[in-house]
Protein backbone atom coordinates (compact mmCIF):
# COMPACT_ATOMS: atom_id res chain seq x y z
CA UNK A 1 0.00 0.00 0.00
CA UNK A 2 1.06 3.74 -0.91
CA UNK A 3 1.10 6.17 1.51
CA UNK A 4 2.06 9.74 1.15
CA UNK A 5 3.06 12.17 4.07
CA UNK A 6 3.03 15.87 3.48
CA UNK A 7 4.84 18.62 5.65
CA UNK A 8 6.11 22.09 5.66
CA UNK A 9 2.56 24.24 5.58
CA UNK A 10 2.12 27.16 7.67
CA UNK A 11 1.24 30.59 8.31
CA UNK A 12 3.56 33.42 6.53
CA UNK A 13 3.36 36.63 5.16
CA UNK A 14 3.49 38.27 2.07
CA UNK A 15 6.32 37.73 0.22
CA UNK A 16 7.87 35.07 2.17
CA UNK A 17 8.65 31.54 1.68
CA UNK A 18 7.69 27.87 2.50
CA UNK A 19 8.55 24.62 1.66
CA UNK A 20 6.82 21.72 1.35
CA UNK A 21 8.16 18.06 1.47
CA UNK A 22 6.69 14.61 0.58
CA UNK A 23 7.77 11.33 1.01
CA UNK A 24 5.75 8.19 -0.50
CA UNK A 25 6.22 4.92 1.44
CA UNK A 26 5.89 1.78 -0.42
CA UNK A 27 8.62 -0.37 -2.12
CA UNK A 28 6.17 -0.60 -5.02
CA UNK A 29 7.26 3.21 -6.00
CA UNK A 30 10.74 2.13 -6.28
CA UNK A 31 9.53 -0.20 -9.42
CA UNK A 32 8.56 2.28 -11.85
CA UNK A 33 9.17 5.46 -13.30
CA UNK A 34 6.90 8.13 -11.89
CA UNK A 35 4.93 11.10 -11.81
CA UNK A 36 5.01 13.28 -8.39
CA UNK A 37 3.41 16.63 -8.15
CA UNK A 38 1.84 18.94 -5.96
CA UNK A 39 -2.29 20.64 -6.41
CA UNK A 40 -4.10 22.83 -4.19
CA UNK A 41 -7.47 23.93 -3.39
CA UNK A 42 -8.80 27.10 -1.60
CA UNK A 43 -12.41 27.31 -0.74
CA UNK A 44 -15.00 27.22 -2.67
CA UNK A 45 -12.52 26.51 -5.77
CA UNK A 46 -11.74 23.32 -7.59
CA UNK A 47 -8.21 21.47 -7.40
CA UNK A 48 -5.97 22.77 -9.42
CA UNK A 49 -2.32 21.92 -10.54
CA UNK A 50 0.45 24.10 -9.48
CA UNK A 51 3.61 21.94 -10.22
CA UNK A 52 4.82 18.16 -11.38
CA UNK A 53 7.68 16.75 -11.84
CA UNK A 54 8.64 12.67 -13.73
CA UNK A 55 11.39 11.02 -12.30
CA UNK A 56 13.38 11.58 -15.23
CA UNK A 57 13.17 15.23 -14.29
CA UNK A 58 10.97 16.89 -16.80
CA UNK A 59 8.69 19.67 -14.75
CA UNK A 60 5.35 21.78 -15.21
CA UNK A 61 4.48 24.45 -13.82
CA UNK A 62 1.06 26.64 -13.27
CA UNK A 63 1.23 29.59 -15.36
CA UNK A 64 0.39 31.49 -11.58
CA UNK A 65 3.26 30.44 -9.81
CA UNK A 66 5.95 29.81 -12.82
CA UNK A 67 9.19 32.45 -11.65
CA UNK A 68 7.71 32.01 -8.03
CA UNK A 69 8.09 27.97 -7.15
CA UNK A 70 10.08 25.23 -7.45
CA UNK A 71 9.38 21.83 -7.65
CA UNK A 72 12.00 19.05 -6.90
CA UNK A 73 12.95 15.21 -6.66
CA UNK A 74 14.83 13.51 -3.64
CA UNK A 75 17.71 11.38 -4.81
CA UNK A 76 15.14 8.40 -4.24
CA UNK A 77 12.00 8.24 -6.87
CA UNK A 78 9.83 8.44 -3.66
CA UNK A 79 10.25 11.81 -2.32
CA UNK A 80 9.42 15.71 -4.02
CA UNK A 81 9.49 19.25 -2.82
CA UNK A 82 8.00 22.50 -3.89
CA UNK A 83 10.18 25.77 -2.75
CA UNK A 84 7.47 28.60 -2.60
CA UNK A 85 8.88 31.96 -2.55
CA UNK A 86 7.63 35.29 -3.09
CA UNK A 87 4.14 33.69 -2.00
CA UNK A 88 0.98 35.94 -2.07
CA UNK A 89 -2.30 36.46 -0.37
CA UNK A 90 -3.96 34.34 -3.45
CA UNK A 91 -1.57 30.81 -2.68
CA UNK A 92 -3.48 30.21 0.20
CA UNK A 93 -5.04 26.89 -0.14
CA UNK A 94 -4.92 23.33 0.63
CA UNK A 95 -1.72 22.16 -0.75
CA UNK A 96 -2.07 18.20 -1.88
CA UNK A 97 1.01 15.76 -2.81
CA UNK A 98 0.06 13.85 -5.67
CA UNK A 99 1.86 10.60 -7.04
CA UNK A 100 1.48 8.99 -10.19
CA UNK A 101 2.69 5.56 -11.99
CA UNK A 102 2.10 2.64 -13.65
CA UNK A 103 -1.48 2.19 -15.43
CA UNK A 104 -4.40 3.80 -13.03
CA UNK A 105 -2.41 4.28 -9.86
CA UNK A 106 -3.09 7.53 -8.59
CA UNK A 107 -2.32 8.44 -4.82
CA UNK A 108 -2.81 11.69 -2.97
CA UNK A 109 -1.49 12.47 0.36
CA UNK A 110 -3.93 14.24 3.14
CA UNK A 111 -3.39 17.79 2.18
CA UNK A 112 -1.38 20.77 4.32
CA UNK A 113 -2.52 24.30 4.52
CA UNK A 114 -0.47 27.15 3.61
CA UNK A 115 -2.23 30.42 4.79
CA UNK A 116 -0.55 34.05 3.31
CA UNK A 117 -1.43 36.81 5.19
CA UNK A 118 -1.58 40.20 3.47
Amino acid sequence: QVQLVESGGGLVQAGGSLRLSCTASGSIVYVYSNTMGWFRQAPGKRRELVAASTSGGTTNYADSVKGRFTISRGNTRNTVYLQMNSLKPEDTAVYFCNLVFGAGNNYWGQGTQVTVSS
